[in-house]
């Protein structure tokens, strides 16, 4: 089954909250355009599944919303590479891992206590933009390897 974008979250400062969009331009080297870490060098998006938001929510006996977990691309369903060097395609924009990403001890306080524990290993991956173009909430996202 293709995996989609479910989702698509950017926050334009630290401590902002997350703003949910239909699309958002990705450059190359520079990230997600109007996004908080836009010009960073290597944490560009951070990609988190639905499946392991749910087995989160199971963990910790109440809903994660995907907003909640600073996260701004949710796939539909499936697994997250985080092995870096690991690519996703999303449509015509090709992403890298950089690391696994580890839950934010804030999420305790915009969850609910234990949200970051109950993330723990489920938090996705960290990448980097290595082509630009346009994410949109739909688009098929492939595993390159």
């Amino acid at each position: 089954m293709t995996m989609r974008v479910a989702a698509l979250h950017t926050a334009p400062a630290r401590k902002a909250p997350m703003v949910a969009v239909d699309r958002v331009e990705a450059e190359a080297g520079r990230g997600l355009v109007g996004d908080r870490y836009h010009g960073t060098r290597h944490r560009h998006v951070s990609v988190q599944s639905r499946d392991d938001l749910a087995a989160a929510a199971e963990a910790l006996g109440a809903p994660v919303p995907e907003d909640r977990t600073r996260r701004t691309l949710t796939l539909d369903h499936g697994e997250v590479p985080t092995e870096p060097g690991r690519r996703l395609v999303v449509g015509d924009v090709v992403l890298e891992v950089v690391r696994r990403a580890a839950p934010c001890r804030v999420m305790d306080e915009t969850v609910g206590p234990g949200a970051a524990r109950a993330m723990h290993g489920r938090g996705g991956a960290i990448f980097r933009v290595l082509t630009s173009g346009t994410i949109t909430v739909g688009d098929e996202v492939e595993s390159a390897g």
